[in-house]
């Protein structure tokens, strides 16, 4: 039997390199595009677990977020829902309609993908930290909620990686100096960060449950 895992905001980045790696090993990877799943819409999450919630996923990847940086005074409220809705809720949402299955076939992985952000923090973080800190707090709850269904629950938080989003926002000085701050020298590639949530979603993890793991070349032990 082909096992199947669900990977968001897989078309790019991290999250594509997450699909690939699955697929390397065997498995269906399903990676809705927005207009299949766009997580900033209730109605949108809505329909897509209607369509999915009898189909049986191994693995789930809640990978897709977004990030605005703001000091706090210029904030929006449209900045705010919108972080809040994308990084946190949608997962929650996702998972309230999807997990079932895993219950019935008694065996799945959730890899919830936070940020260095969510370990330490960075002027005009405020509500992306506050996102990525929550997105384990649901890790830590699903974790003992689900292990009796033998379902693993763990976040993954990748540091400054090679990403075009990072190319894009970055000039060339800028990246180099935020190489010169890592103790490894380096960014991540997008693969290495797929090799961590590749481990956690496989059946070689058959006990490591409720953890936050940081990957980062070393960053945040600084």
């Amino acid at each position: 039997m082909t096992r199947k895992v669900l990977v968001t905001g897989a078309s790019r980045g991290i999250g594509k390199a997450i699909a690939a790696k699955f697929q390397e090993h065997g498995y269906e990877a399903v990676t809705p595009s927005r207009q299949e799943l766009d997580l900033s819409n209730d109605k949108s999450i809505e329909s897509f677990v209607r369509l999915h919630k009898k189909e049986y996923f191994d693995v789930i990847v809640n990978n897709a977020g977004c990030n605005d940086v703001h000091a706090i005074e210029q904030v929006t409220d449209e900045e705010l829902t919108n972080m809040m809705q994308v990084n946190l809720i949608a997962p929650i949402k996702l998972l309230r309609g999807l997990v079932g299955a895993m219950r019935e076939q008694h065996y799945g992985k959730i890899v919830n993908i936070a940020s260095i952000w969510a370990v330490v923090s960075k002027e005009g973080r405020c509500v992306y930290s506050a996102t990525k800190n929550g997105i384990h707090g649901v890790t830590n709850t699903l974790a003992v909620e689900l292990a009796k269904d033998n379902i693993l629950v763990n976040t993954v938080c990748p540091g400054f990686t090679l990403t075009e989003l990072t190319r894009k926002n970055n000039t060339e000085k800028q990246m180099e100096e935020i190489s010169a701050a890592i103790p490894l020298g380096r960014m991540a590639e997008p693969g290495e960060i797929a090799e961590v949530v590749y481990f956690l979603g496989s059946e070689q993890n058959s006990y490591l449950t409720g953890q936050k793991i940081t990957v980062d070349g070393g960053y945040t032990e600084k």
